[in-house]
């Protein structure tokens, strides 16, 4: 089965509709990785096959639960998973935020390549970068803490805005030492077309911070 095929089966899977072009870009944006991954070492992960069903479809299934017009990914590492959300929801405005110049400087060129003119850059430490402009969804894949994703993103979060932790297992442990002020608003199953593990993802609001 070509990637092509595997991204086209999985995306039916996941039931989104997405238009050929989209689907052209998200797996330009695969090929990029393995690219730039010889000399930068992004992802572990070196097969175009196993990028598709543990990058574009594992992002790709947070998508139908994210209600965001500005999205910040925080941690973003090689774009994920900020750059297929962004090539899935034109309309919504992604900052892929890292403080690693290398996966920097690969995200500066992944947005050109791709043409990605709802998407943005910013090399900054997260607990420390300020902006008058909030976040209504800020989510990340890289933190293994949710009470420190939550400690260390919380001053960028819109009112009524949701911090979106993707996990594998149930984070039962990480929900019950969670501050205070947060009420865990769901914590989703997720079933990803060609990858065995369990996902989650869950959805934080901020008591004091409504719309």
């Amino acid at each position: 089965m070509t990637t092509a095929d595997q991204l086209k089966r999985g995306l039916i899977a996941l039931g989104l509709t997405l238009g050929r072009d989209t689907q052209q870009r998200l797996l330009d944006y695969i090929q990029l990785i393995e690219k730039w991954n010889r000399v930068y070492n992004l992802t572990a992960i070196r097969e175009p096959e196993k990028m598709v069903s543990h990058h574009l479809l594992d992002c790709l299934a947070v998508a139908p639960h994210l209600h965001a017009t500005r999205l910040l990914d925080v941690g973003s590492g090689a774009g994920l998973p900020g750059i297929p959300l962004a090539l899935a929801y034109p309309e919504m405005q992604v900052t892929l935020l890292d403080s690693n110049h290398k996966k920097v400087a690969f995200l500066n060129q992944a947005v050109i390549e791709l043409k990605l003119q709802n998407a943005d850059v910013c090399s900054e430490r997260v607990e420390s970068w300020q902006t008058q402009k909030k976040f209504d969804v800020i989510i990340s894949r890289a933190f293994s803490d949710m009470g420190e994703f939550v400690r260390v993103t919380r001053h960028l979060l819109a009112p009524g805005g949701a911090i979106a932790a993707m996990k594998g297992l149930h984070p039962y442990e990480e929900i019950e030492k969670l501050p205070a002020d947060c009420k865990v608003r769901q914590v989703l199953p997720l079933a990803i077309p060609g990858l065995d593990g369990a996902r989650h993802l869950a959805l934080i609001g901020l008591q004091g911070k409504t719309a």
